[in-house]
């Protein structure tokens, strides 16, 4: 695991100094061992970055920038395979000098080109430097769990595991995109390729750029689509050998994860998606697994009880920190630090301190994530079909044309409900589309396009997204599969990974993901929406399978989200923080807001009404973005 950058300077320009303040930048991704190296082609100046966690061969040899004839590769991630793929290579004739799957990733594409990437098991995001081809090739995992950005402006292309290391190089632009920050206050992210600055980009997952370097020419190719998948006729096998086969590829797929030359821990909170690993991986095993989790002392949001007793079942190794508001509160000024793009997500908190937890004792920690989009967890899904569903579309429109006469705000008694005015918005949306795909849209938006205009003080261009997709999805099958597919390229990646990569790596912990083995997704496409949600409940088919490890009666319980009580914490320890950035005077000083409906909402909620306080965490995330990266307020 490691941190990646570098540079492609058509003016040559740059020089190795530059290249070590990029690379330095992302130190907390690669305390164990850094290398900078600039090379001089006929066209450009090129430099590769890189800070190393070492996790495979702890030895010098898996030092980076690695060189194999005329092919030089800057990788960040795990390929949990090298070995099969390595033992391949050999039969073709190729030997090894580490036991670095970097090297693999070298030898690889010297043997198959491109398509190597089709062998690997993993996660990854690197840049090849072809001498040969005169080529360079920016290349990111299937799921998109390692990230990678990338800036171009005709004389220059910069990239980094982070948005930081691109900060460091004086012809970078922090030239703020005034839609994408749209996009952020809607979803509380922004949803690749896109990012807060012009001509910044996240490569999406699944594909890889090249960059032609007489000629500049650039090629984006997609390898993998996880569309492909869901459009494939489904399935026909029995709930029983449905089950059995999920638990082979998810013991398969978590057996994977613990492949490491260091201690590895998990993160557990007692859910049936982080029970699955532990429960897959304790089974069996001898030695106990570390499992760590977060606790708080607001009951409500707490749970660290169920999750000690799914610990105590399995017989790990657990430790658990109750985190107070002062704890959180000296986190909150590390965000911006962390998450150097807009990020909200608010779950951000207990996500960097279960990683300061785990740091003691692991250097690798297994995650959860995907759970929910590929098993069908959200509500968000049942009631995107209900909503569209529930009424004939003709009915729907009739509503939809009515509520868009009505302010929500002169409904009585209705109108003093929590979030009303919002939620009146969205339905009112979701009726006219007819559509679930669009109304998974619209209720993953916590602030509305309306009032995303309303904060802004101006209209706004409504850049693309892979919600707007659902038409490329065949309807062979029930409604939730499409549910899912969307879900998995939009909130999965550019807010759950997003989360997990930067508070893991804030404390240089590599932090992997399980349940995001491509053979796992590619598999589920495939089975029907029934066996994800069945009569109701649920995530059927992965508490099935978990109930062959764990009792049922010991699992069953309300599903809480992984948050940190900041709505009770901002009305009293973090009060101060709130009226200091939502200020008039700070507001006004970032050039991008129209203060008046904030400042509103600010007092209301102080008040103790009934507003939702996601909005203001949203804004006060890019004030604290703004305030580290762009001008101090």
């Amino acid at each position: 695991m490691c941190g990646i950058t570098g540079f492609v300077d058509f003016k040559k320009t740059t020089g190795i100094d530059v290249l070590r303040k990029m690379s330095d930048a992302m130190l907390h991704r690669g305390p164990d061992d850094g290398g900078c190296e600039v090379y001089e082609a006929p066209d450009a100046a090129i430099g590769f970055g890189q800070r190393r966690l070492s996790i495979l061969d702890l030895s010098p040899l898996g030092h980076q920038p690695m060189h194999f004839g005329e092919l030089i590769v800057n990788f960040n991630g795990e390929i949990y395979n090298f070995k099969e793929i390595r033992k391949e290579l050999e039969g073709k004739g190729y030997s090894f000098n580490s036991w670095s799957d970097t090297e693999v990733i070298l030898k690889g594409y010297d043997c198959w080109g491109i398509d190597v990437v089709q062998k690997f098991v993993g996660m990854f995001a690197f840049v090849l430097y072809d001498k040969k081809k005169q080529q360079i090739t920016l290349l990111r995992d299937r799921a998109g769990v390692k990230p990678l950005y990338y800036y171009w402006n005709d004389e220059i292309l910069l990239f980094g595991s982070e948005l930081k290391a691109l900060y460091a190089h004086p012809a970078f632009e922090k030239k703020i995109d005034i839609n994408s920050v749209a996009l952020f206050l809607q979803f509380s992210y922004i949803p690749a390729p896109h990012s807060i600055f012009h001509r910044t980009y996240k490569l999406l997952p699944g594909h890889y750029l090249t960059i032609d370097l007489a000629s500049r020419k650039q090629q984006l190719v997609k390898y993998w689509d996880v569309f492909d998948h869901y459009n494939k006729p489904k399935l026909d096998l029995s709930d029983q050998e449905a089950i059995e086969q999920t638990d082979q590829l998810l013991k398969n797929a978590y057996e994977y994860r613990m492949v490491a030359d260091v201690p590895v821990g998990l993160f557990l909170s007692g859910g049936y998606d982080s029970s699955s690993v532990a429960a897959l991986l304790q089974t069996g095993r001898t030695e106990k697994l570390k499992t760590f989790t977060i606790g708080f002392n607001e009951n409500e949001f707490n749970e660290a009880p169920e999750a000690k007793k799914i610990a105590g079942y399995l017989g790990t190794d657990h430790t658990e920190w109750y985190l107070t508001a002062k704890e959180a509160g000296s986190v909150l000024d590390r965000l911006p630090e962390i998450y150097d793009e807009p990020f909200a997500d608010n779950s951000t908190v207990p996500t960097v301190l279960v990683s300061v937890l785990a740091r003691k004792q692991v250097k690798v920690a297994l995650s959860a994530d995907g759970g929910d989009e590929i098993f069908g967890g959200y509500n968000k899904f049942n009631q995107a079909e209900k909503y569209t569903s529930q009424f004939p579309p003709f009915v729907q429109s009739l509503i939809s044309g009515t509520m868009s006469l009505i302010n929500p705000e002169y409904i009585p008694f209705f109108n003093s409900k929590y979030n009303f005015a919002t939620r009146y918005e969205k339905m009112r949306l979701i009726w006219k589309s007819h559509d679930p795909v669009t109304a998974v849209k619209y209720i993953s938006q916590y602030i509305t396009e309306k009032e995303v205009e309303s904060f802004l003080g101006r209209p706004f261009e409504r850049y693309h997204t892979f919600f707007e997709d659902g038409r490329l999805l065949e309807h062979n099958d029930g409604v939730v599969n499409r549910l899912l597919a969307i879900d998995y390229k939009t909130f999965l990646v550019d807010n759950n990974l997003v989360k997990m990569d930067r508070a893991t790596m804030s404390v240089s912990l590599e932090g992997r993901e399980p349940m995001l083995d491509h053979r796992v997704i590619e598999f589920l496409a495939q089975l029907p929406s029934s066996l994800k949600i069945r009569n109701g409940v649920n995530k059927w088919l992965l508490k099935e399978v978990v109930h062959r490890y764990i009792p049922k009666e010991l699992m069953e319980r309300p599903k809480r989200p992984f948050i940190a009580p900041l709505m009770v914490w901002f009305r009293e320890e973090l009060k101060e923080q709130l009226r200091y950035y939502l200020s008039e005077k700070a507001l006004s000083a970032t050039g991008v807001f129209a203060f008046g409906p904030i400042i509103q909402l600010r007092d209301e909620y102080l008040a103790g009404k009934k507003v939702n306080y996601q909005k203001l965490w949203q804004v006060l995330m890019f004030q604290l973005w703004y305030d580290r990266w762009i001008e101090k307020l």
